[in-house]
């Protein structure tokens, strides 16, 4: 994706080209380049732009005291991140934003969107779709608290499988992580969850071949 792509976004949904040329200038766009496994934004810094994914993957995640990591989401192509941060302005990052494929970033200074009252048509077009996609990523994070919630490994990978299933609508599909990623994101030992991930195929309830999955039924 390029910046000629970007009325294909959420974000700049029903905006003409010179809305979005007049929308970038103002934000101070600017693209960058990250290598896998870089760091883009780091814990426990303020974040003074959002970023819009151009190309690529990225991870968000959180370390403890410890070094433990939990992975909170997958951020892929078109998608946001950390615009909340972004928003806010001088708060402080509580996770790491971390490229999981080589990536570019288009970051905007959405800040002074909160103390504008202009009525230009980009304003008004950007700040819906934004509240838009803030909503909507309310929804997908807080459904984290779900795949969590249960007390097996066996619970947690079904209600997430569940959850891909819904938002898909198949049954059959690949999901954003691999093995380690997905025991951070569920919050189990990646050996444990391997290992029901192998009695779940013996029982007869998914067929999977690393990121690949097919839900046999949802339901024991």
């Amino acid at each position: 994706m390029t910046k000629a792509d970007l009325s294909s976004t959420m974000l700049f949904r029903g905006m003409s080209r010179e809305e979005i040329e007049t929308a970038l200038t103002c934000l101070n766009a600017e693209v960058k380049r990250y290598r896998k496994g870089e760091t883009i934004l780091f814990a426990g810094e303020p974040c003074a732009k959002m970023g819009l994914l151009l190309k690529g993957s990225v991870i968000i995640e959180n370390y403890d005291i410890w070094g433990n990591r939990s992975i909170l989401s997958h951020v892929g192509e078109g998608q946001l991140f950390a615009e909340i941060y972004a928003l806010l302005k001088d708060e402080p990052l509580l996770v790491d934003v971390t490229a999981q494929s080589d990536c570019s970033v288009l970051f905007l200074n959405v800040a002074d969107l909160r103390e504008s009252a202009g009525g230009e048509s980009w304003r008004v077009k950007f700040t819906a779709n934004l509240l838009t996609i803030i909503a909507k990523k309310g929804l997908v994070l807080s459904s984290r608290i779900f795949h969590t919630a249960p007390k097996t490994i066996r619970g947690r990978v079904m209600a997430y499988l569940n959850s891909v299933s819904l938002q898909k609508n198949a049954g059959e599909f690949d999901i954003p992580f691999d093995r380690q990623q997905l025991a951070d994101y569920l919050n189990v030992e990646r050996s444990a969850l391997s290992k029901e991930l192998g009695r779940m195929q013996r029982d007869g309830l998914i067929i999977t071949r690393r990121n690949h999955f097919k839900i046999i039924k949802l339901r024991e």
